[in-house]
């Protein structure tokens, strides 16, 4: 089924077909299109679907499943006028995209791709796409779709004050050290460790200048959001809460503003009374950090239950390591409350990476207390693609580490309400 003879001969009906440079490049998509369609499914190169699109028996396909990576990415025209070929036709097209740019992606939907799944293919990802194809779109009532959207965003709780949640700040001692994953996939990982009652999470973003939550959640960045930070001391908890935006119905947001605000706007007392809102409403706080140290970092430092502090196996990360600790003992903070977070950690077998990291520890006088895998190129297309890695990759090894992480923590907090009780 390889080529335009083979889809005419046969005798099993066709209903889809891969389109692609070469389909074993692509062996998850082989899988899956034998798992969702057997045999009836073939196979084309680009240059044989632009001539099989033309004739008859195309217009018995029920979609097409379009796959490129960046080597496809000088070809965008041959592909482009396949997705019009396509919707021509009425054929619906889903897009399988490995390593491409998300304005490739954006120009290709656009075109009228019907939808897209990254590759590797999640488990189950073409599956969901081929029903979501086949569900009609609801038709709209009334013509507000701003409206809606913020209504959907919005908490679906009040705030009540009646929570105690755990305060788990995160910074990057160095540029690159991966601070912003960490937070976004530990909250993510947080709000689903247990399927039933599990706790209410809240992510806040206070980088308030580069912050980059709202990009890596696709989330938009919302006007109230320079509201609240123009005038903390007017704003309660019901104004707070209904700031935030919510992901998947399970994460809270508080994403960084639209415009690049000073990081010395808010005062400590301004960044305290955020913290302590969150805090009273919510099972665990999590708040992305700004690499600078400003005035109110001692507030969250306060309010903090576990400081996450990210570094690199390299020199730079070790100078800043110490700048930061030396700064902490001098006005006497609780330095204590720092955990240091190796990312992109050495392999099991690489023992000369153990070596450095374990000399790292000895010379600074800390002890890495987690050490986490690098998720290569995965971890930069969930980003890019607005979506945690549990949502992309969830054999991904970083992820299982998050998930493990947040595991631990949420049983540690179980346990500490168990003794409080």
């Amino acid at each position: 089924m390889t080529t335009v003879a083979a889809l005419k001969q046969d005798p099993a009906p066709i209903r889809a077909c891969t389109i692609s440079r070469d389909v074993q490049n692509f062996d998850l998509l082989i899988e899956d299109m034998e798992a969702e369609l057997g045999e009836s499914w073939g196979d084309l190169s680009f240059t044989d679907a632009t001539l099989f699109l033309t004739q008859p028996d195309a217009d018995a396909l029920e979609f097409v499943a379009i796959a490129l990576d960046d080597k496809d990415e000088g070809d965008l025209g041959r592909i482009s006028d396949l997705i019009k070929q396509c919707k021509a036709k009425g054929i619906k097209v889903i897009l399988i995209a490995e390593e491409v740019s998300p304005i490739v992606l954006h120009q290709m939907l656009r075109l009228g791709a019907d939808d897209f799944v990254p590759y590797p293919l999640p488990e189950g990802a073409l599956h969901e796409a081929i029903m979501r194809m086949a569900t009609p779109a609801p038709v709209p009532e009334a013509p507000e779709p701003a409206a809606e959207h913020a209504q959907a965003a919005a908490p679906s709780f009040k705030a009540k004050g009646d929570r105690d949640g755990v305060v788990l700040p995160v910074q990057g001692l160095v540029g690159g050290a991966g601070a912003t994953t960490f937070a976004v996939n530990l909250a993510w990982e947080l709000a689903n460790v247990a399927k039933k009652d599990g706790p209410r999470v809240c992510l806040l973003d206070f980088d308030f200048q580069t912050g980059s939550v709202a990009t890596y959640l696709d989330m938009p960045r919302r006007e109230a959001i320079l509201d609240i930070l123009s005038d903390v001391s007017a704003v309660d908890s019901d104004a707070f809460i209904q700031s935030l935006q919510t992901f998947n119905d399970r994460l809270h947001v508080f994403t960084a503003p639209s415009e690049m605000l000073p990081l010395d706007m808010l005062s400590p007392e301004d960044v305290d009374k955020l913290v302590t809102m969150a805090r009273v409403n919510f099972d665990f706080v999590v708040i992305d950090m700004p690499k600078t140290v400003v005035p109110w970092t001692e507030s969250v430092l306060h309010q903090a239950h576990i400081y996450f502090a990210l570094l690199e196996l390299d020199m730079r990360s070790a100078q800043n390591a110490l700048r930061l600790i030396r700064a902490l003992k001098a006005e006497e903070l609780p330095f204590e409350k720092l955990r240091f977070v190796l990312n992109r950690g050495p392999k099991f077998t690489d023992l000369t990476g153990k070596s450095r990291a374990k000399r790292m520890a000895e010379s600074l006088d800390i002890d890495i207390e987690l050490q986490l895998p690098d998720g290569t190129r995965q971890v930069t297309q969930a980003n890019d693609h607005g979506l945690p890695l549990a949502e992309t990759a969830a054999k991904n090894p970083l992820r299982k580490e998050m998930q493990k992480l947040a595991k631990s923590l949420y049983d540690l907090n179980k346990a500490a309400e168990a003794g409080k009780s």
